[in-house]
């Protein structure tokens, strides 16, 4: 069978930069899938992107689909055969619906009845008759953020300019909003120009020739490779911010990378508002010194060739030196402010509309902290740093620099904070309540941050839920499950032995169940982050005081032991107790109705058990609480061959259910070990 390669490229305006790697993997993910779906064979799949385009090459296509030849079921044989053993018309229309005739027909047994079938073929039709399909991949297409542009029903991510659609010399032929395939890719916007591709294995070469990089790996590592030329050539230190290095080249066709300078007394504005302007707002690459120094230098990517790169420089010299200028303008204005009197203007900040303002929040925090810091019995001092902390931790949110630099909220604070004679512990509190700013992220390293990190998440999560705004699919615009995470992540780090449920008190939420299921939800989140096994997630969950530090802790130790020789059998007897609770709730036991020496040693066991356990949680020794449970084993199984919990005497029963009750309470206080698939 022979072989064409494949190439199909979507030209279209400029797209963002931060859309534009799954862009792609998506438009090649759709056509190889499409490939396997049509059951046509190809070869190595290589793919392209640059602001203005998407493109995916795909080698040795096979010219039609593979020959199908597959086995059709039809009716059961009492169905399709007659009394005198002839075809009845059920069998014959099924033959006559798979393309055959009654003579094809035979039958099979499939577990112990038996069935008429047929050998179907389908032979495969030319690819080429296929490929105008690829119209509805295209337009099948999704993306963050969409538009529409003169009067398409479309709507995509920016509009389509030209298609390329090659099986080996022809065009693939189709239309997408009154764009009709052709051959023709274009060329860099000032560099380049239209070119023809005579076929698919030229297309990058043919690019290349017209300024375009459209391989996104070798344009990032030209990038790199002219990073370090001048790294070299100047000495200096040029620090990789890997999002930055794949957004600019998200954002180049051809790359070209060069240097400028500012005013050495700009180095006066503190390092993060410097390198925020750099980074954030000019995508340039800042310089710093061997001693890890910020220097009066930056780096940035140009759109293009070294023509006339002074001049670019310049430009860009230029727009830096007005961000900077106003940077240090609002740094000097700022410095004449009063937190208090910034507190203050929190009150006409709305927070909002349904929960009030800034002020009214940052009241709401203070209190929650209040109560953390009790909880977690911090001495008297401590519970001022805590106070303070929480009631000053928004006010840089009205200072010029946050205004213009929202990034940088909590960052500043601190600075300013330390400025005007706060507590170290406060300052950094200001900064670190905002902790973790991300998945994975830096955790607080001070308890008073800790404390007013999780109080000012939970009061967010608390407030929104009690208005119903409560994340749904992948809708979650307040990031609720982003702070939910945080929460988790600082307990754990903590090692705070602090469950969902005590948090909660901590409100005055009314949403308590809710609240759980969520908090429950993102636990298992940050269960699976850590490669858990789901059985032992699940076990983990399932059980009655459910806090983050512990169910890591235990979890990790279930894991250790699944393997361990005698710990099925151990889990299984743990497990039985748990399964027969059900049918019980909790009451008081009567050791006086105990009618053999097994109910009441397992009485006794439970009651060793329960105090061992609870010391070991205390001690957060979560290896030694296993041991202590799997001590139950023989006297629950010597229990159950002795002992029937359904007895026909109705005061034994409901007792013996009790006692199963109090025993699973225990043993769920760990885990449930019915969740548990153990070898």
């Amino acid at each position: 069978m022979s072989k064409q390669d494949l190439l199909l490229e979507i030209g279209l305006e400029e797209m963002p930069a931060r859309f534009l790697h799954d862009s792609m993997v998506q438009l090649g993910e759709k056509l190889t899938g499409w490939l396997a779906e049509k059951n046509i064979a190809h070869g190595e799949v290589k793919l392209f992107n640059t602001p203005r385009r998407l493109a995916v090459y795909i080698k040795d296509v096979a010219e039609k689909q593979a020959d199908i030849q597959e086995e059709a079921k039809g009716p059961a044989k009492k169905i399709a055969l007659d009394a005198d053993g002839n075809w009845t018309k059920a069998a014959i229309g099924f033959s006559k619906g798979q393309g055959a005739g009654v003579d094809d027909l035979y039958i099979k047994d499939v577990n112990g009845t038996e069935y008429v079938f047929v050998q179907k073929f389908q032979a495969g039709q030319e690819t080429k008759t296929l490929l105008p399909q690829l119209e509805n991949l295209i337009a099948g297409m999704h993306f963050p953020k969409n538009m529409r542009w003169g009067t398409q029903d479309l709507r995509y991510i920016r509009p389509i300019k030209w298609i390329a659609a090659l099986l080996g010399k022809d065009v693939i032929p189709f239309e997408i909003t009154n764009v009709e395939t052709g051959r023709n890719t274009q060329g860099h916007r000032f560099l380049g120009q239209e070119v023809s591709v005579d076929a698919p294995s030229s297309y990058e070469k043919l690019l290349k020739e017209q300024s375009v990089i459209a391989d996104p790996k070798e344009r990032k590592q030209m990038i790199q490779s002219q990073l370090d030329a001048l790294a070299a050539e100047k000495k200096w230190n040029i620090p990789i911010d890997e999002d930055l290095l794949n957004e600019v080249n998200h954002l180049v066709e051809y790359p070209t990378a060069l240097y400028g300078s500012f005013e050495s007394e700009f180095l006066s504005i503190p390092e993060e508002v410097l390198v925020t302007t750099m980074k954030e707002h000019q995508r340039y690459f800042p310089v710093k010194d061997e001693n890890g120094n910020l220097l009066p230098h930056f780096i940035t990517v140009r759109n293009g060739n070294s023509h006339a790169i002074e001049n670019v420089a310049r430009g860009n010299e230029k727009v830096l030196r007005a961000r900077l200028s106003d940077a240090a303008f609002f740094y000097k204005e700022d410095q004449k402010l009063n937190i208090d009197e910034n507190v203050k203007k929190l009150e006409n900040i709305v927070f909002h509309e349904e929960l009030g303002s800034l002020g009214d929040k940052v009241r709401r925090v203070a209190a929650i902290a209040g109560k953390l810091a009790v909880r977690l019995k911090a001495d008297e001092q401590t519970q001022k740093l805590v106070k303070r902390a929480a009631e000053i931790s928004k006010f840089d949110l009205v200072t010029h620099m946050i205004y213009e630099f929202p990034e940088l909220q909590g960052v500043m604070g601190e600075k300013y904070a330390r400025m005007l004679g706060e507590d170290d512990a406060v300052a950094a509190a200001v900064n670190e309540h905002y902790m973790p700013r991300a998945a994975g992220g830096e955790v607080p390293s001070t308890f008073t941050g800790a404390v007013v990190a999780l109080a000012d998440k939970l009061d967010t999560i608390a407030s929104f839920f009690s208005i119903d705004v409560i994340p749904t699919g992948s809708q979650d615009p307040y990031g609720l499950r982003r702070q939910a995470s945080g929460i988790v992540s600082i307990l754990i780090d903590r090692n705070w032995g602090i469950s969902f449920k005590e948090l909660l008190s901590l409100t005055e939420t009314e949403k308590e169940n809710e609240l759980l299921d969520f908090f429950t939800q993102r636990l298992k989140y940050v269960l699976n982050a850590e490669d858990i096994r789901h059985d032992v997630i699940e076990a983990v969950l399932d059980s009655t005081e459910l806090e983050p530090y512990a169910a890591v802790h235990k979890a990790r130790v279930l894991e250790k032991h699944l393997g361990t020789p005698g710990f099925k059998e151990t889990a299984e007897s743990l497990g039985r107790v748990i399964s027969i609770s059900k049918k019980g709730e909790s009451r008081d036991i009567k050791p006086d109705l105990f009618e053999n020496e097994q109910e009441k040693k397992l009485f006794d066991a439970y009651q060793k058990t329960k105090d061992s356990v609870a010391e070991s949680f205390a001690s957060k020794n979560y290896e030694q609480a296993l041991d202590v449970l799997s001590g139950l084993k023989e006297p629950i199984e010597d229990y159950f061959n002795h002992t029937m919990v359904n007895a026909d005497d109705e005061a034994l029963k409901t007792n013996r259910l009790a006692q199963m009750t109090a025993l699973a309470d225990v043993i769920k206080s760990f885990a449930n070990m019915n969740h548990l698939i153990v070898k």
